[in-house]
C-alpha cells in the first residue's frame, strides 16, 4: 500500500476536526472520501500533505513516517497536492502554470508538458494564454496538470469538480481514470459523492472525523444506508 494512514487526530488550534480516521490509497488506484460538510474529508486531505500537524496518528508513505516532513519535502517524496481554490497563477500563461509545476525536478519537463497536452488536449490550444481567463472546467486542468509535473505517485484532489458543469465533471473524471491507469494513485475528496464513487476503487465515508463506511465504490453506492444518509436516497 503506498499511503497508510492510521488513527489520524488533528485539526486547527484546539479543535479536533479529525478524530481516529483511517485512509488508504494505493498505486493505480482511484481513492474517494466523501460525507457530510464539516466532516473532516478536507482537513484529512491536509494533514496527509502536511499543511495541519496531527495530534496523533501516523502517516505512512512508501513505507516511510513521514509526520514530520514539511509539503515541500513531501512533494520531494512524490506527493502532489491540488486544492480546491486558489490554484492556479492566474497571471502567468498555461504553459508558464505547468513550467512551475518542475521546480523540484533537475531534468527536461517539456517532455511532461507535453504529455500532459496530450491528456487535456484543450490547454495546448490556450498554451500563451492567461489561465485567469480560462473556465473553471479549464482552470482545474491547468491546476491537475501543474500537479502531474512533479510525477508524483499520490495525486490528491481536493473537490476537483466544484463550480464546473456535469459535462466537464464527467470529461475530468474520464481523465482521473487515465491518470490512475499510469499507475499514479489517486486520492480524492469529491462533493458529488454518487458520480465520485462510481469510479472509485475504493470509497471512505466521512462523518465528524471518523471512518463511517469504507469499501468499494460499487459497494457504498449499493449500501442502503450511505445511499439514504449521504446520496439523496
Amino acid at each position: 500500500m503506498l499511503l497508510q494512514c492510521s488513527n489520524m487526530v488533528g485539526g486547527y488550534g484546539a479543535a479536533k476536526i479529525l478524530d481516529g480516521c483511517m485512509i488508504n490509497s494505493d498505486r493505480g488506484k482511484v481513492t474517494v472520501i466523501v460525507g457530510p460538510n464539516g466532516a473532516g474529508k478536507s482537513t484529512a486531505m491536509k494533514a496527509i500533505f502536511g499543511m495541519i500537524n496531527l495530534q496523533s496518528g501516523d502517516v505512512i508513505f512508501n513505507g516511510e513516517n513521514i509526520n514530520a516532513l514539511s509539503p515541500q519535502l513531501r512533494v520531494a517524496k512524490g506527493m502532489a497536492f491540488v486544492p480546491q481554490t486558489n490554484n492556479v497563477f492566474p497571471t502567468m500563461s498555461v504553459q508558464e502554470n505547468l513550467e512551475m509545476g518542475g521546480f523540484l525536478r533537475q531534468d527536461n519537463i517539456q517532455q511532461t508538458i507535453d504529455e500532459i497536452y496530450q491528456l487535456f488536449p484543450i490547454l495546448r490550444e490556450k498554451s500563451k494564454q492567461k489561465a485567469g481567463e480560462l473556465s473553471g472546467g479549464q482552470r482545474q486542468q491547468v491546476a491537475v496538470g501543474r500537479a502531474l509535473v512533479t510525477k508524483p505517485s499520490l495525486l490528491m484532489l481536493d473537490e476537483p469538480t466544484a463550480g464546473i458543469s456535469p459535462i466537464v465533471m464527467d470529461e475530468l473524471f474520464d481523465r482521473i481514470i487515465e491518470i490512475a491507469k499510469s499507475g499514479v494513485a489517486i486520492l480524492m475528496v469529491e462533493q458529488n459523492a454518487r458520480q465520485a464513487l462510481q469510479i472509485a476503487d475504493w470509497g471512505y465515508v466521512l462523518v465528524q472525523g471518523q471512518n463511517k463506511f469504507s469499501d468499494t465504490g460499487e459497494n457504498l453506492l449499493a449500501n442502503q444506508e450511505v445511499r439514504q444518509s449521504f446520496l439523496g436516497g
